[in-house]
């Protein structure tokens, strides 16, 4: 089309979104860097996603400018990645933006030799000077200048950051795994982390941390640590009551720009959610709270709603902006609230003020009540009604492996937790779709599709990490011994491909894929768990359940490079801590034989984070060997209890095995 770039022809929704801007944008690839190299131009970097607000901003103020995009064209090779389709280049070039200033962040924008070495870097950048910000032209005129008449400096500091990048991809493994003494150790770290009065950790902008919850719930599961207990609750209540969370359609925005989750950056991820919907399941297991149930099925419902596409997978997120404004679709004035359900203004904290900018974000002020009497569901469902009249934020609708597998992971076990064998459905359902759209010709994983381009980029080390977690969760959901084959042949893949044959670990991207000025490992959980957190709790169960060494031992692997770190950072390794505690564990292994669905349901009702499952169709292994129909059988460690053929005795030998997690 006349007028449009060269990303009009991309697969993904963000690429595509500056398709029309007059910068002369390259898709990342050789072509770009040919042809910085034949112009002896420096290479702008930009990388985003289609959901971050501030990408949009600098969007709207610089690239869609025409004066500019004229500075831009005249003096660089304009580069634009989409984050979520290419985290290994994401990956190295935040680490160099980090080194440079200290911090990170969306959009970024770096900037490059022709042979990628990065120089200059930085985040969002205004049009016009302010704020301490320099302006985004000055910025550029500054680096054409320096690269004009101080080309050897900008060489030499593009070769002392390239040369420093991916230090932490170089760890050396420890010779022993680490005691696990330090587990108990790490989880008061963690507590200590914990903000007792708003819920969460640290101070503003608050994540929701998942997987440090997660942690302080195993530990409590092990321990009966009730300060572990209560710094769950008091962040789950505090999230689900503030606006981060969604009160009329469910789901979880990214996060909150407060410390006591009222304001809400309006973006909502599909991982996110995947997440939260875990944990909150397994807090809904340990205590029972009919609050947690009402998030799930909520958090569920928007899911399968909103994000769910008719082929069986689900889309990457939604925007946070919608009419050019963010937030827009999720406010209210009370004069709104009054015409269409009076009676919830008190429930939702409405006033003729507001909470934020002069509109009101709906949220409980008592927090963690959250059962809506009837009068209020009344309300809430008229004022969910009029919503959908509105303009709805973007949509990004690229299927992201790893993201889809997270949320297969976290049906599946809600889906089985809940008795909803229609949530256990879509888990399949989806999976089924990754493993048809998401492979090539060759069987390879793929990273990204998109309806109107299907599948591209060869998938990472954290879409095969999550891949596996799934099809080991949807086994133990359906009792099909095909999810086993299917992550048998993961794992078999993940450590051909993306094993690091010196040090142990796996690296972000194969050994089949393009070379980066650096080779990353994916160490550090995030807003997703890592690669390697990923692939050591994937390849530890998948050791229990065929009792293959070799994965095993990697396992075992990954957690000696970066397991000393761990204790002592357990914010920042949280779900790595998960595969600690499985090894250092003897796990429970259960084997229900035959038609005995109580006996199966007696084990997925209640939290038990050691403790694998195989039921239904048999394995190949010795787990199977010699079991009986109609009985349920109680494993660790090669010695096996009587079998169990009552609800009553089964919990009491799982009860007895559970007790002592280290024996």
């Amino acid at each position: 089309m006349a007028g449009q770039n060269r990303l009009a022809s991309e697969t993904s929704p963000y690429l595509r979104q500056h398709a029309d801007n007059p910068v002369d944008w390259y898709p990342w690839g050789d072509e770009a860097f040919a042809r910085a190299r034949a112009l002896d131009r420096p290479v702008l970097l930009s990388v985003g996603y289609s959901a971050c607000h501030w990408c949009h901003v600098m969007a709207h103020e610089s690239f869609e400018d025409d004066a500019t995009a004229e500075l831009v064209n005249e003096r660089f090779v304009a580069v634009k990645v989409d984050r979520e389709e290419r985290p290994d280049v994401d990956a190295v070039y935040m680490e160099a933006v980090q080194s440079l200033t200290g911090q990170g962040g969306w959009p970024m924008t770096v900037f490059l030799t022709p042979d990628g070495r990065p120089f200059f870097g930085g985040t969002y950048f205004p049009k016009e000077r302010r704020g301490g910000m320099p302006a985004f032209s000055d910025v550029c005129l500054a680096i054409d200048q320096h690269w004009r008449e101080d080309r050897g400096q900008l060489d030499e500091q593009a070769g002392q950051l390239t040369d420093s990048l991916g230090r932490l991809s170089q760890l050396r493994p420890a010779d022993h795994l680490p005691a696990r003494e330090g587990l108990a150790a790490a989880a008061r770290l963690v507590t200590g982390q914990h903000d007792a009065r708003f819920g969460g950790f640290g101070r503003a902008p608050k994540f929701p941390h998942t997987m440090s919850l997660e942690l302080l719930l195993r530990h409590h599961a092990g321990t009966g640590d009730p300060l572990a207990l209560t710094a769950v609750e008091t962040s789950l209540d505090a999230m689900a009551s503030g606006g981060i969370y969604d009160h009329l359609g469910g789901g979880f925005a990214r996060y909150s720009t407060d410390d006591r989750w009222l304001v809400p950056h309006f973006e909502k991820m599909l991982y996110d959610n995947a997440l939260l919907v875990s944990v909150y399941t397994h807090a809904l297991q340990v205590t029972g709270a009919p609050r947690y149930r009402q998030v799930v099925e909520e958090t569920i419902a928007y899911v399968l709603r909103d994000l769910g596409q008719p082929a069986g997978g689900f889309s990457s997120a939604e925007d946070a902006d919608s009419e050019g404004e963010e937030g827009r679709f999720y406010v209210w004035s009370a004069d709104e609230v009054a015409s269409v359900a009076p009676q919830v203004a008190d429930w939702y904290g409405v006033t003729p003020e507001g909470n934020w900018e002069g509109t009101n974000i709906l949220w409980r002020p008592e927090r963690g009540a959250l059962a809506r009497p009837a009068a209020v569901e009344e309300g809430r469902a008229a004022l969910f009604a009029t919503r959908l009249g509105r303009v709805r934020p973007g949509l990004d609708d690229k299927v992201l492996t790893e993201w889809n597998a997270l949320l297969v992971a976290a049906l599946a076990e809600a889906g089985a937790a809940f008795g909803r064998d229609d949530w256990v459905t879509a888990a399949a359902t989806c999976a089924d779709f990754l493993l048809r759209e998401l492979r090539g010709p060759d069987g390879r994983w793929l990273r990204s599709w998109q309806a109107e381009g299907g599948a591209r980029h060869l998938a990472y080390a954290a879409d095969h990490g999550a891949l596996l977690g799934a099809f080991l969760s949807l086994h133990e959901a359906t009792g099909e011994a095909r999810w086993v084959v299917a992550a048998r042949r993961v794992a078999d893949d993940l450590l051909e491909l993306f094993w690091d044959d010196e040090a142990g670990g796996v690296f972000t991207a194969g050994r089949d894929a393009e070379q980066l000025i650096t080779r990353t490992k994916d160490l550090m959980d995030n807003a997703t768990p890592s690669a390697n957190s990923l692939a050591a709790v994937g390849l530890a169960r998948l050791a229990v359940l065929v009792d293959e060494e070799r994965y095993r031992s990697a396992a075992g692997a990954i957690v000696r490079l970066v397991g000393a770190l761990s204790l002592q950072h357990p914010t920042a390794f949280a779900h790595l801590l998960v595969a600690v505690d499985l090894l250092t564990a003897a796990p429970v292994e259960v084997v229900v034989a035959g038609e005995r669905p109580d006996l199966v349901r007696a084990v997925q009702r209640r939290y038990r984070p050691r403790t694998v499952l195989s039921w239904g169709e048999p394995l190949d292994g010795p787990l199977w060997l010699g079991r009986s129909p109609g009985a349920a059988y109680v494993c660790r460690a090669y010695s096996c209890l009587l079998p169990a053929t009552e609800e009553a005795a089964l919990l009491a030998q799982l009860d007895e095995a559970e007790a002592h997690p280290g024996a």
